[in-house]
């Protein structure tokens, strides 16, 4: 077993792998840019090493100088947590270099599923459905006419290299298709350095379901079963939930399996996630893995009761996945709300300092979260700022009680997105499990129509 793990990250998932390796008796080193001294993860870590300025780049996303604080403090291994180098091939390959495990996959896994194109051939050749589209990087506007006409509009243009909405556009007809891919292409290599993009056939009103999958070095793959993310917006998740309300239990053996499937084409060990549309007809198709941690992982742990940071961390040491498939059980219903620092009509980021904190508790209810009454906000990172989980007996009385947490929850100082979370559970459709990923449409503000002779 590790002697000692540098936590590659900051914020909450940082405090959750350090609890997870607490509890192994493992000992922690926090890495920190200067915004983040005054930081519960500093705080609380064996050992803590200053990386770097604010900025990401100088930072968090600075692998020698990641490397070189797990060298002088003797960390034998490194866990990335999401966001920021966790799926970076290359931190993978120098860890290996360096004799430092990297708790996660391979740095050919992590390379083949990072590039959507690439990752969505190797699927279709293990047997796992994939959208119709292009096979491969779509080079130029004149291919990619002719990849439009072919799959049928409307189509969606994606960003080969990345995720998280950017490089993505819809086109419904042919005169959107040039300025779309033009403006692909360049938010493209802005965001990923790569200004690669494929075509894919778009899905109308599907629900966005991924399904949680464990691999250790033994040859076990196991999946955890399902979690519903089709409450975005922008393509950036705001609330899952385990189980699904469309996922029936024969539906979820063969998304299961599927998922199971997939991981083992590419030799997967480690803790993934394969994300599926589903259409309303029960057609899944294949949209990527993640090959990480997902932020929405503690819906699982709550509803399966497996601890996902620790199984990671286990297999990175070489030892088998502690369960079966046989020994899964799936007990109730689970909810997350990511809260963000930010407006909740413009989401604008609201850095600043917390003036006053409340938290909520009691039965089934767990926050993830590094904010402290006095702490700050830094402008340079993401906005969220906790994971508000809630567990009931079924999906009522989860949304019941995770309306309850939010009236009870107060940050002040700061704006946060609690309001629209309240709306969202408020909803009646929302409450009837009756939504697709175009759910958050209906909270948008109305667009302002000019007025004429203006």
């Amino acid at each position: 077993m590790f002697k000692k793990i540098l936590i590659a990250n900051r914020g909450e998932i940082a405090l959750r792998v350090m609890w997870a390796c607490k509890e192994l008796g493992i000992k922690t080193v926090a890495v920190y840019s200067e915004a983040d001294a005054g930081s519960l993860h500093v705080r609380f870590a064996d050992q803590a090493v200053c990386i770097g300025p604010p900025r990401n780049v100088d930072s968090y996303l600075n692998i020698p100088a990641i490397i070189s604080a797990a060298e002088i403090t003797g960390a034998d291994a490194i866990h990335p947590g999401y966001g920021f180098l966790s799926e970076s091939s290359y931190l993978a390959e120098i860890c290996e270099a360096c004799h430092i495990r990297f708790i996660g996959p391979g740095p050919q896994a992590i390379r083949l599923m990072g590039d959507k194109s690439r990752a969505k051939k190797s699927m279709a050749r293990a047997g796992v459905p994939v959208i119709p589209g292009s096979p491969g990087v779509v080079e130029d506007e004149e291919k990619s006419v002719k990849v439009a006409r072919d799959v049928g509009y409307p189509v969606i243009l994606k960003a080969s290299a990345g995720g998280g909405g950017r490089g993505m556009r819809i086109v419904r007809n042919p005169a959107e298709l040039a300025p779309a891919f033009r403006s692909a292409q360049a938010e493209a290599a802005a965001a990923f350095g790569v200004p690669d993009v494929y075509i894919e056939k778009y899905v109308e009103a599907p629900r966005h379901i991924e399904i949680q999958v464990m691999a250790d070095s033994k040859g076990n793959v196991v999946h955890l079963g399902e979690r519903e993310c089709s409450i975005q917006r922008r393509h950036q998740k705001l609330v899952e939930e385990s189980p699904s309300t469309v996922v029936t239990e024969r539906l979820r053996r063969r998304m299961g399996q599927t998922a199971v499937d997939a991981a083992r084409a590419v030799q997967y060990v480690n803790a993934g996630t394969i994300e599926f549309l589903l259409d309303a007809s029960g057609n899944y198709y294949f949209m990527e893995m993640n090959t990480r941690i997902q932020v929405e992982h503690g819906v699982t742990e709550l509803v399966t009761g497996r601890d996902l940071v620790k199984e990671q961390i286990l297999v990175a040491a070489g030892e088998p996945l502690s369960f079966a498939q046989k020994d899964l059980a799936f007990d109730g219903h689970a909810i997350e709300c990511r809260i963000n620092a930010e407006d909740p009509v413009t989401f604008a980021p609201s850095p600043g300092i917390v003036r006053h904190l409340n938290l909520p508790g009691g039965p089934g209810v767990r926050v993830d979260t590094f904010i402290h009454n006095g702490c700050e906000i830094p402008p340079y990172y993401d906005s969220l700022i906790a994971k508000l989980m809630v567990h009931g007996r079924d999906r009522a009385e989860a949304i019941a009680r995770m309306r309850r947490c939010l009236d009870v929850l107060v940050v002040e100082g700061i704006k946060t997105n609690c309001s629209l979370h309240r709306r969202i559970l408020d909803d009646p459709d929302f409450q009837a499990g009756r939504f697709d990923t175009r759910f958050m449409d209906r909270f948008q503000p109305p667009k302002k129509v000019a007025a004429a002779g203006s």
